[in-house]
């Protein structure tokens, strides 16, 4: 196992994995990553490498990725994980970092490796308000389509219904100057746009 933290400012690369498989692949740049909490921050241009999830594939199939740049409604997302957690919080911003959402991210626990981290993706996700009041669930009829293919078993959709609950107490409750800051948080001006590395699909 990858034990190195990275420093801040170092280009990675997100990748969701199932079954052994890449489906998709996101560039970003550290912010922050101490045993306490992992900040990672991508915008507008981020190359994106992307295929269907393969949890809503009746059969297990190889799926080119293809390429793709992150961009459409949101600017920017500051992601914010804490080590060991079955999900992320991500704040969505605009270009002109304006926090547009919260969004609650079930997931695997992030997985070190040696270019950045890996996780799956549970599709079943929750929006928050920037003002932390306000709350729904999202992807619900993706995720009860995962669970009727069998590729997400009755216990994974209890305990990911549960980590959203507990996620949702957390986030309204949480403190407001650590949303404060993070609401407020600008990349600096010397980052680029990271490429991927070579050998970004090695498993």
């Amino acid at each position: 196992m990858y034990n190195d933290r990275f420093e801040p400012g170092h280009e990675i690369v997100l990748r969701r994995i199932w079954n052994g498989k890449i489906y998709r692949v996101t560039t970003a740049i550290v912010v922050q990553d101490t045993a306490d909490l992992v900040a990672i921050y991508w915008g507008t241009g981020y190359p994106l490498k992307v295929a269907k999830t393969p949890l809503l594939l009746a059969n297990e199939t190889n799926q080119e990725l293809k390429d793709a740049q992150w961009g459409g409604g949101y600017g920017e997302v500051i992601m914010l994980a804490t080590p060991g957690a079955a999900h992320v919080v991500c704040g969505f911003r605009s270009e002109e970092h304006k926090l547009l959402e919260w969004y609650i991210n079930l997931q695997e626990p992030l997985k070190r490796t040696a270019d950045g981290f890996d996780t799956t993706d549970y599709l079943l996700d929750i929006s928050v308000n920037p003002e932390r009041t306000k709350w729904r669930w999202q992807d619900e009829e993706e995720f009860d389509q995962a669970i009727r293919l069998g590729n997400i078993t009755r216990e994974q959709a209890d305990f990911y219904r549960t980590e959203g609950e507990n996620a949702i107490r957390k986030i309204l409750t949480g403190s407001n100057i650590f949303y404060s800051y993070w609401e407020n948080w600008i990349p600096p001006t010397e980052w680029k746009i990271p490429k991927l590395p070579l050998n970004w699909d090695k498993i």
